[in-house]
């Protein structure tokens, strides 16, 4: 059945087909998670990385091979750079654990107190709660250690099988692209040439907007932090800047463990305010300034679609889901741009409304031209 067949069936067959279609792409994804999660983050290293490979294989004149390893080198040498910073700060954050542990035993009995008075349960049925729900907790602690060893070994094998697809990727380019092109009918390799340009174009550029905007928001944080006197201002900065990635929620995770950390060193409660009122602003700036200047003008998707995009992604592959969500769903808008029977799709995944109106506008007169 051709497309213009399929078109001229009843809605309801029309609806079926795509229910069931997403059904089963659903069902796909979620069965191939541990394959196709290190292969799409192997993808945007590698485009990533492009430059950096063709550099030193064209203007060094190493092999493609050599090019590739040393590109993967490089990235790992990066993100070994910024664990090692966290680790350090996360290793003296470790030396305030007993003054972490006073400061929560005076807030407990403090919110006992409040407890008591607002709600009259005493001290002792409060005790029983806690000491039953701790009973729980121990209970299932050695299933809660073995789950914690396994998914440190699941992310271990993750990174690993990451770095290897994304020396392959590099490694392999030509052959890739060529394979690409070569799937589709004659007539569309001029289209399909053209998306698959668009698409390195636009996540390179979004995925470096998206590293200057998270060492701008690191490096603010950071220096606000240390102007205010809040101890480890450096690893709040970065753990405010890493969060920041994901969109909406990022920012309140790190804002959480922004006021814990700060909560456990200081006494004060106005700092841990000052935390608080310091990151709604900066997340304020950042969604209306330097995310609309930075990374808005590489990827226009609105926001609705962004947190829609970021559930979703948390409800099938869960945290590296909501990474990925962004750069799938900018993906899919170049291709439905560009694909004429789709681009219904793009209008509602886009930001810019004078250039959606006029895809609209130039989407209904063709329609009405077919009904003619």
């Amino acid at each position: 059945m051709d497309l213009k067949n399929f078109t001229n069936l009843p809605f309801y067959i029309k609806l079926a087909c795509v229910l069931f279609s997403l059904f089963a792409i659903g069902y796909l994804v979620i069965l191939a998670k541990e394959i196709l999660s290190p292969l799409i983050f192997s993808c945007l290293f590698s485009i990533l990385l492009l430059p950096v490979a063709q550099f030193f294989e064209f203007k060094v004149k190493l092999p493609r091979s050599a090019s590739s390893m040393i590109s993967v080198v490089l990235l790992l040498s990066a993100i070994g750079l910024v664990l090692y910073a966290i680790g350090s700060q996360v290793s003296n954050l470790a030396n305030d654990w007993p003054q972490f542990q006073v400061q929560l035993h005076k807030s407990i009995d403090t919110l006992q107190d409040w407890i008591n008075n607002n709600f009259h349960v005493n001290e002792h049925k409060q005790a029983t709660y806690v000491d039953n729900a701790k009973s729980k907790i121990m209970a299932s602690g050695t299933a809660v250690v073995g789950t914690t060893l396994l998914s440190l070994s699941s992310i271990l094998l993750f990174l690993v099988f990451t770095f290897i697809y994304t020396f392959f990727f590099l490694l392999y380019r030509k052959l890739i692209m060529k394979f690409l092109v070569s799937v589709f009918l004659e007539d569309n390799k001029t289209l399909v040439h053209d998306i698959i340009e668009q698409v390195q174009y636009i996540i390179r550029k979004y995925i470096i907007g998206l590293l200057i905007e998270m060492a701008i928001v690191a490096g603010v944080v950071s220096i606000a932090f240390f102007l205010m006197g809040i101890k480890y201002a450096f690893l709040l900065g970065l753990i405010t800047g890493l969060f920041n990635i994901i969109p909406y929620i990022g920012i309140l995770t790190a804002l959480i463990l922004s006021a814990v950390i700060t909560f456990a060193t200081a006494a004060v409660t106005s700092k841990v305010i000052l935390v608080i009122i310091t990151l709604v602003i900066v997340h304020l700036i950042d969604s209306n300034v330097l995310l609309p200047v930075i990374v808005g003008s590489k990827v226009r998707i609105n926001a609705l679609v962004t947190v829609l995009g970021v559930v979703i992604g948390e409800m099938i592959w869960g945290i590296p889901g909501m990474f990925l969500s962004i750069p799938v769903i900018a993906v899919l808008k170049i291709i439905f741009d560009r694909v004429e029977s789709l681009q219904s799709w793009g209008i509602i995944l886009g930001d810019e409304e004078k250039q959606q109106n006029k895809l609209a506008t130039k989407l209904i007169a063709r329609n009405k031209k077919v009904k003619i």
